[in-house]
C-alpha cells in the first residue's frame, strides 16, 4: 500500500477546525525530482532548504462576502484530488473530519484574517479552497513560483457572494419586526439575488413570521410556522435564524415545533436565535415540559431587561474568547480591547451553565453578568466528541437602522450603512456557527 505526506498531518495552529497540513519539514521533493510515492500536486513541492532559499508560500487576508470585514478560523488549504459537491441536506460535521480533497497543505486564518500556506506546490494553475463549513471559494492561481512567497489579491480571497462564486450554505430566515437578522447577512455582502422564497432558487430563503413578509416585487414569504411544524422541511437548511418578533409568541410554537428544532439541531443543524426566540431554550414560563429537551439545562432565561451600555468578551470561561476579542479590535468593533458598546440590548438571560454552553458576551448590571450571546453544541445530553449541531443565542439586536415589515418588501429595510459594532460581534458568531463541531464547542 502506498505510504503518503497525509499521514504526517500536524497542527498549524492550535483553534484550527479540522485536521491540519501535510508538512514532515522535508519541504517536499528536492534536486533530484519529486519524492517517492507522491501523488499528484505532492509531486510539485520543491525542496528549497536544499537550495539554500525560503519555502515556496503563498499568503492573502480572507474577507465576507463583502470583501472588507476580515474572517477569523477560515481554512484555507490546496487539495490533492477533487473534494467534490457538499450535502445537500443536513449533515454532521466534525473538526475531527478529514477536509474533503485529501489536503496537501493547509492553514487558518487568524484574528486579523491573514493566512500563509508554505510548501506550497509549485507550478500553473493550482488549485486554493477557502472555506468555514459549507461556505467555499474555489481559486485557481495562475502560477505559483517556488521559494519565495506569492501574496494573493485581496479580490479573489473573499467568502463567494452568490452561486457563481462557490458554495454557499442554505440558509432559512423567520423574519422579525423588531430585528432583522436577514439585512445583517446582506450587509455581510451576500447578493440580492441569494434571498428567496422557499420555492426560489436562492440560497437564503425568507419565512414570515411578525416581520417582513414579501420581496419588493410581492412575492410572499411562507409563514415561519410551515418550516417549524415540518423537520423534514428543516433538514433542507444548513442554518436556521429567528429574527427577534417583539414578544415569546410562545403559543404559537408548540411542543411539536419544539421537538422538530431539537431533532433538526441534533443531526447536524445550526440554529440562530434572536432575543424573545429565548423561548426555544427557556420554554414558556409555567409549563416545563414546553420546551426542546435538555436545552432549559443550558441557561437560565426568565428576565426581561432592556438596557445599553458596555458588553465584556468572555476571555476566561471561552476557549475562542481571547480571539474573538482581538478579532473584534482587528475589524475597529472595540475601542477598548475585550469590550463592546451594545445599543438596544435586552438581558433575557441571567446565567448559562459552562459545562453546556459558551457565554461570548455578557453585560454586569446590578452585580449580575447577564449574557448577551451564548452558544451550545447538540445533542447537548451527548459526550462532546458525539455532537454534531450547534445552537446560539443573542440578546443583541441588529442596531444600525434596518427594519422588518410586512409594509415594506425585503430588502427596502436594510440599512445601506457600515457595519455597528454588535454587527460585527454577530458577523463573527455568524460564520462560527457554520465551522465544524469539535471538543473545543
Amino acid at each position: 500500500m502506498r505510504i503518503t505526506l497525509a499521514s504526517l498531518v500536524v497542527a498549524l495552529f492550535v483553534v484550527a477546525c479540522g485536521p491540519s497540513g501535510r508538512d514532515d519539514g522535508s519541504g517536499g521533493g528536492g534536486d533530484d525530482g519529486p519524492p517517492p510515492g507522491c501523488v499528484g500536486l505532492e509531486c510539485q513541492v520543491v525542496n528549497c532548504a536544499k537550495k539554500g532559499l525560503p519555502p515556496t508560500s503563498i499568503s492573502g487576508t480572507v474577507y465576507a462576502p463583502n470583501g472588507t470585514l476580515a474572517l477569523y478560523g477560515a481554512t484555507v488549504y490546496v487539495p490533492n484530488v477533487d473534494p467534490g459537491p457538499f450535502e445537500e441536506t443536513v449533515s454532521c460535521s466534525r473538526c475531527n473530519d478529514q477536509l474533503p480533497g485529501d489536503p496537501v497543505v493547509q492553514a487558518v486564518s487568524d484574528t486579523a484574517g491573514k493566512f500563509t500556506l508554505t510548501d506550497m506546490p509549485t507550478g500553473k494553475d493550482v488549485p486554493l479552497f477557502i472555506t468555514i463549513g459549507k461556505w467555499r471559494r474555489k481559486v485557481t492561481i495562475p502560477d505559483v513560483i517556488p521559494c519565495q512567497d506569492n501574496p494573493l489579491p485581496n479580490t479573489i480571497t473573499s467568502l463567494p457572494k452568490n452561486k457563481t462564486e462557490g458554495d454557499i450554505p442554505k440558509i432559512a430566515v423567520a423574519t422579525g419586526s423588531c430585528d432583522a437578522l436577514e439585512c445583517l447577512i446582506r450587509k455581510l455582502g451576500v447578493s440580492d439575488s441569494e434571498f428567496t422564497t422557499d420555492s426560489g432558487s436562492g440560497r437564503i430563503h425568507l419565512y414570515a413570521s411578525i416581520g417582513a413578509n414579501k420581496l419588493q416585487n410581492n412575492q410572499m414569504f411562507t409563514p415561519a410556522a410551515t418550516l417549524w411544524g415540518n423537520v423534514n422541511k428543516m433538514k433542507n437548511y444548513d442554518l436556521m435564524m429567528f429574527s427577534c418578533e417583539c414578544s415569546p409568541q410562545a403559543d404559537q410554537k408548540p411542543q411539536a415545533y419544539m421537538d422538530n428544532l431539537k431533532q433538526y439541531a441534533d443531526l447536524g443543524g445550526r440554529v440562530f436565535l434572536s432575543h424573545y426566540h429565548s423561548v426555544w431554550v427557556e420554554g414558556e414560563a409555567g409549563v416545563p415540559t414546553h420546551a426542546p429537551a435538555v436545552w432549559p439545562e443550558v441557561a437560565t432565561c426568565s428576565t426581561d431587561n432592556y438596557d445599553t451600555g458596555t458588553g465584556i468578551i468572555d476571555q476566561v470561561n471561552n476557549p475562542k474568547g481571547s480571539a474573538f476579542a482581538t478579532w473584534m479590535t482587528n475589524v475597529q468593533g472595540s475601542a477598548t480591547p475585550g469590550t463592546i458598546v451594545i445599543n438596544e440590548s435586552r438581558q433575557s438571560c441571567s446565567a448559562v451553565d459552562p459545562a453546556r454552553a459558551e457565554r461570548w458576551v455578557f453585560m454586569p448590571l446590578a452585580g449580575t453578568e447577564y449574557p448577551q450571546n451564548f452558544q451550545f453544541t447538540t445533542p447537548n445530553e451527548a459526550p462532546k466528541d458525539d455532537r454534531c449541531g450547534k445552537v446560539v443565542f443573542s440578546d443583541m439586536h441588529v442596531a444600525s437602522g434596518s427594519t422588518s415589515s410586512s409594509s415594506t418588501g425585503f430588502p427596502g429595510g436594510c440599512s445601506a450603512g457600515a457595519l455597528s459594532a454588535q454587527e460585527k460581534a454577530l458577523a463573527f458568531m455568524f460564520f462560527d456557527v457554520a465551522s465544524c463541531v469539535g471538543t473545543i464547542l
